[in-house]
């Protein structure tokens, strides 16, 4: 088996704005692959990424700083440092920073 690592200082960092229809902006350093998608990311205060679909697999969101909220199949569920937000593919969900800091997580998507 490979060991793979990935050096996300050597990936340039986005800045996306109203992901998804979201409001505000974020700031992600993405890796994509045909296995996975993994982008730490930073949506900053006022901002959101917008409701859609989670197509390509289980999306994984585990919030390192900031304060926030998903709701995913219309359940809303808070976000805080140390909390892992799942949502299962098939699901729609959104992701909301509810504070006056970055929201700073770390997603994993595994496709499926």
């Amino acid at each position: 088996m490979a060991i793979l690592q990935i050096d996300f200082n050597k990936i340039e960092s986005m800045t996306l704005p109203g992901m998804n229809n979201g409001t505000g902006t974020m700031s992600a350093r993405m890796y994509n692959d045909d296995s996975y998608r993994i982008i730490p990311t930073a949506i900053h205060p006022g901002g959101s990424i917008g409701s859609h679909k989670q197509e390509s697999g289980d999306d994984m969101n585990y919030i390192i700083s900031g304060m926030g909220k998903a709701i995913c199949d219309g359940i809303e569920e808070e976000l805080r440092p140390g909390v892992l937000h799942i949502c299962p593919k098939g699901s729609m969900h959104s992701i909301i920073n509810v504070g006056e800091e970055d929201l700073v997580m770390l997603t994993v998507v595994v496709k499926k």
